[in-house]
């Protein structure tokens, strides 16, 4: 099973949809499970249910940091290219579902929909990493 599938699997289960993308990701992250629960928790309903940027795409958000962020503040050339590729991993997902904004995907949908947008953020970072 790919790791789009087991995020699907895991949003079904109950997770939300953060949590859902980055579980796949956390042996290769080198974090465990229960760290990435607890950190991707707050951002499922477009975080805390706001319904503002879509949770799966804050999963995606959180794996790429976890792979490829900077720390050093002064690490602008860093900075600038880690940015750009968090854009460019939005910007795949919003071409494949026309928003990152959670409230305009759901509009009218049901959970089975978002299990597809989990499983659509995970296989977009399976490509991009």
């Amino acid at each position: 099973m790919n790791k789009a599938e087991q995020a699907k699997n895991y949003f079904l289960e109950g997770y939300n949809c953060c949590q859902a993308v980055v579980l796949p990701f956390c042996e290769e992250l080198g974090i465990d499970k229960e760290t990435a629960l607890i950190f991707a928790s707050g951002f499922g309903g477009g975080m805390g249910g706001l319904q503002e940027i879509c949770g799966a795409v804050s999963g995606m958000t959180m794996v790429a940091n976890l792979k490829s962020g900077y720390t050093d503040p002064k690490a602008n050339e860093e900075k600038q290219a880690h940015y750009k590729r968090i854009r460019e991993l939005a910007e795949a997902f919003e071409q494949k579902r026309s928003s990152i904004i959670c409230r305009t995907l759901k509009s009218g949908k049901d959970r089975a929909f978002c299990a597809e947008l989990v499983y659509d953020a995970a296989a977009i970072l399976e490509k991009e990493f």
